[in-house]
């Protein structure tokens, strides 16, 4: 593989913070900046809810992969959910995110996650890179989310 991944720790907030506000400025997601933070920080002091994995170089990283762990019944054990990836656009259809999420799913299978999970926009051309990598759609699930952050809920 040449895309490299490295597990993102506290040092890293600095380099990822603004390619998640990327990503977000991308998908329309209004955040402050102290929510971001507050989001992020956990991940990064090894939280076992969740890890973010910077792709490319450590100091000069072009993407990162957030993943939030669960437990499933119906999966029998461990489930993971990509909550974002992101790669920068001038580098972006060049296999990076193919390869940081083929490297991925393996050590996740082998670390004992029975299931991983995403949420794809179903007219993305990134449909067809997530069914090379086995992901396929639930046809009677879909996704429906509370936020529980808003009172009334």
């Amino acid at each position: 593989m040449k895309t490299k991944l490295h597990m993102a720790r506290k040092e890293d907030l600095p380099r990822l913070t603004p390619m998640v506000e990327a990503f977000h400025a991308e998908h329309g997601i209004v955040q402050d900046d102290e929510t971001r933070a507050a989001a992020l920080l956990p991940l990064l002091e090894g939280s076992p809810l969740g890890v973010i994995y910077i792709v490319g170089p450590r100091n000069a990283p072009v993407g990162y992969v957030a993943i939030s762990f669960g437990w499933s019944i119906e999966m029998g054990g461990i489930d993971g959910f990509i909550d974002e990836i992101w790669i920068r656009p001038a580098v972006r259809d060049k296999g990076m995110g193919s390869e940081a999420l083929s490297a991925l799913i393996p050590a996740l299978r082998e670390a004992g996650v029975a299931a991983l999970h995403l949420e794809v926009d179903e007219n993305s051309s990134a449909v067809s890179l997530y069914e090379r990598l086995g992901f396929a759609s639930r046809e009677r699930y879909f996704l429906m989310t509370a936020d529980l952050r808003r009172k009334g809920q």
